[in-house]
């Protein structure tokens, strides 16, 4: 019998954009593997420049950047860093973005307009990546949008877990901030132990981005805490209106709770001011020191992805991370 064996190895490697390197960072330290060293940096004219320096020749690779402002050049820089894996041989690429850029546009609303999420999976299809780990996407279907395996991960469980420690002993309710983030609720208040659920009713403008008409609360939520969660904070406009419209229903107080703080202006001056006792987030996104503030909690999301890495490496199940529900 003529021919060559060799009994297959894989090799982990992860990588990490300039978005947010603490985060990456801390998976590369829990993995064990560490980040891999690169060059990388902008042309005078604003095109961008990756180089790795190590072979990547056959390795089993996960590279990580978060889709922060400025968000165009991330998503850029993140497209050729798949690029070059592709062209060096990598022999599977997983591209993890624990927070989707454009994921808002997951539909048309109105005629003439983009799916831009669409856009994206497509553009990492293209640019050469086989898979995508992403954590709480702001609509479900954009799972479909990839030609290929995505493990779309939940922070409900750091999440409320840490509420429950800290409020279990309290009435709480679970309020949803729209009615279509319902199953989301039910799933947080089976977290809690079956607390009872609410949502606000809410208009939102169409032709005016992060504008909410009306609030109502749909529920019993008098002298309970409201666990107020979402998938993200943007400009705050449209939690703390709900926030302010649980206060109004005879709420004992109100905690918010959401994955991505992506905390576009004003959004800090609103959530200071609101009626929260604590704003809980993940570090999806990083937070610079000029947008902290005193009743921020900030979790870190590195044990559920490094986890998730490390399923996908050893061919092992994300969904069991979740109960069966990812």
């Amino acid at each position: 019998m003529s021919g060559m064996k060799r009994t297959p190895e894989k090799n982990l490697m992860v990588f990490s954009g300039r978005a947010h390197p603490d985060l990456a960072t801390e998976i590369g330290d829990m993995l064990g593997s560490g980040l891999v060293p690169q060059s990388a940096y902008a042309f005078a004219n604003g095109e961008l420049y990756v180089r790795f320096e190590e072979s990547v020749r056959g390795c089993d690779a996960f590279v990580i950047q978060s889709h922060t402002a400025p968000i165009n050049e991330w998503l850029m820089e993140h497209l050729i860093m798949v690029d070059a894996l592709k062209r060096a041989s990598a022999k599977r690429i997983t591209v993890v973005m624990p927070f989707y850029g454009y994921g808002r546009q997951d539909k048309k609303h109105r005629g003439r307009e983009p799916i831009s999420a669409r856009l994206v999976a497509d553009l990492f299809k293209t640019a050469g990546a086989d898979r995508l780990i992403t954590v709480d996407l702001h609509a479900d279907q954009i799972q479909g949008f990839f030609d290929g395996p995505v493990d779309h991960l939940m922070a409900l469980p750091i999440l409320a877990d840490y509420v429950k420690e800290k409020y279990g002993a309290k009435q709480l309710a679970v309020v949803s901030p729209d009615a279509g983030r319902i199953k989301v609720a039910e799933r947080w208040s089976a977290r809690l132990g079956g607390v009872p659920l609410a949502f606000i009713h809410k208009t939102r403008r169409t032709d005016r981005p992060n504008e909410v008409a009306a609030n109502r609360v749909v529920g019993d939520v008098e002298g309970r805490i409201c666990v107020l969660t979402d998938d993200m904070i943007d400009t705050g406009g449209t939690i703390v209106k709900a926030a302010e419209a649980c206060m109004d229903a005879g709420a004992a107080g109100v905690v918010i709770a959401a994955t991505h703080a992506i905390l576009s202006d004003p959004a800090v001056d609103r959530l200071k001011n609101s009626p929260a006792v604590e704003v809980i987030v993940t570090n999806t996104l990083p937070i610079d020191d000029d947008k902290q503030f005193d009743t921020l909690t900030t979790l870190s999301i590195a044990p559920l992805i490094s986890r998730a890495i490390r399923e996908v490496f050893e061919d092992g199940s994300v969904t069991s991370m979740f109960d069966g529900h990812a």
